[in-house]
């Protein structure tokens, strides 16, 4: 499957928030959309979910208007919308037949759910007497349960402990080794680095970068080493304003020109006790920082 939006536009009012957003989004990888607060994420999702429609623009299946009939959806929204005085069984239940299921399917996808994620002990309990963890666990269910094509996961590793946030990413593997479509949108860039294979980046209603992750890395001009020593005074000293430490310890080397990274890599290792030289890239934090850093 690949889910397509193309050139979408969206406004509320005098409010243009959506500029002709365009990305793909390939089954079976997981995607991530990016953006600071207002950059127009949550109402591309909200599109993308037929919860409104665009001004203009579409939403594509393999090339086809997407049949919101036939193609499910799961939604775990950042801010958390479960009824917090109700019994978890009877909400999940109630939430997978508002997705079509049948009662008696419901209960045993119910079942399972709430077994792989350890919270079987919480099936006939109040969603309030619960963790704040255990309740994004819940809301996880709400999501998955119907077995949905897309799945939509808004800041998921929210109030997770690290237990039960490795738990998620057991799970969300798995959801994307079933073929299914996978969009992360989350201000935390480790997860999305870990799980996305491609990446959009939002500013002000724009899509400003859209690719492949790794592509993206390897196009960024490569003229900077990363140096890991245990006597870096030496080095700095040598190398003078070019060479600058981060707070981990290692040391960034600028290069007049990128041509001279394996010449400067041989004088480092001949000269010097080096522990690790290697070509500088930039994670994905720097990446967003360059490109949502500013609202254009």
């Amino acid at each position: 499957m690949i889910l397509e939006l193309k050139n979408i536009d969206k406004s509320f009012g005098d409010k243009h928030v959506l500029k002709g957003i365009s990305f793909a989004v390939e089954g079976g990888k997981a995607f991530g959309l990016l953006g600071r607060n207002g950059a127009g994420k949550t109402t591309t999702i909200r599109v993308l979910m037929n919860v409104f429609p665009a001004n203009s623009g579409e939403v594509l299946l393999d090339g086809e208007p997407i049949d919101y009939n036939k193609i499910g959806i799961g939604y775990l929204p950042e801010e958390r919308g479960l009824y917090s005085k109700k019994t978890i069984l009877d909400q999940l239940v109630y939430f997978a037949e508002l997705k079509g299921m049948t009662r008696k399917d419901a209960v045993q996808a119910v079942d399972y759910w709430l077994n792989r994620l350890g919270m079987n002990e919480c099936r006939n309990k109040r969603l309030d007497t619960l963790s704040k963890g255990n309740q994004q666990k819940i809301q996880l269910i709400t999501a998955l349960t119907h077995n949905p094509h897309i799945v939509i996961l808004d800041e998921p590793f929210s109030g997770l402990d690290p237990v039960n946030a490795m738990l998620l990413q057991e799970v969300v593997k798995e959801q994307i080794a079933q073929g299914k479509i996978v969009l992360f949108s989350s201000h935390q860039m480790g997860y999305i680095e870990e799980f996305c294979d491609s990446i959009a980046i939002i500013n002000a209603g724009k899509v400003v970068l859209h690719g492949d992750l790794h592509e993206i890395k390897r196009n960024y001009v490569r003229d900077r080493l990363v140096v890991n020593t245990t006597h870096p005074e030496q080095i700095k000293a040598d190398f003078g304003d070019a060479c600058t430490q981060t707070d981990n310890g290692s040391l960034i080397i600028k290069l007049p020109d990128a041509s001279e990274k394996q010449s400067t890599m041989r004088k480092l290792v001949e000269n010097y006790d080096i522990d690790e030289v290697k070509v500088f890239e930039p994670s994905l934090n720097d990446i967003f920082v360059e490109y949502a850093g500013e609202q254009v």
